[in-house]
């Protein structure tokens, strides 16, 4: 399938973005905890391979660090350049997120859906805002794919 606008659909296309990313926030991330959760070891593995992770929990409250980065608790605290902002959230919750993505400054590249995770309407919102928008993809299948480590 190809890519409608910025919607990634293309399997060659998901895996340039997943090698390419250098920077990614996790929203959902899970803790140590729950180590045996894709949320907590995608971006686990992610950072094994040379990612920054910045972790972005929704619950957890006492949590101050995982992965051994801190924990940033809403996504517009982010001040930094984003690649790929990975998304751990049950689709009925994705719109509740929507407002704080268009808010970040600067905004991601691009926002990574998890394998199972989709909501057209959410979707086509962020790419009405330009951001590119890979949906029910595991982001850990398809940067072991596309080789694991990115070319520094």
């Amino acid at each position: 399938m190809a890519s409608s606008g910025l919607i990634v659909t293309d399997r060659d296309e998901a895996l340039k973005i997943a090698i390419g990313a250098k920077t990614v926030a996790v929203l959902g991330i899970k803790t140590e905890n729950q180590a045996g959760q894709p949320a907590y070891f995608v971006p686990e593995y992610l950072q094994s391979v040379g990612c920054k992770i910045i972790p972005v929990p929704v619950y957890y409250p006492e949590v101050k660090e995982i992965l051994g980065e801190p924990v940033v608790r809403d996504l517009k605290q982010i001040q930094q350049p984003v690649d790929i902002l990975d998304v751990f959230r049950r689709p009925q919750d994705l719109a509740g997120h929507l407002e704080d993505i268009l808010a970040m400054e600067p905004r991601p590249d691009c926002v990574w859906l998890q394998s199972g995770i989709s909501d057209p309407d959410f979707e086509q919102k962020l790419a009405d805002a330009g951001i590119k928008v890979v949906p029910s993809r595991c982001l850990k299948v398809d940067r072991a794919a596309a080789g694991g480590r990115s070319a520094l």
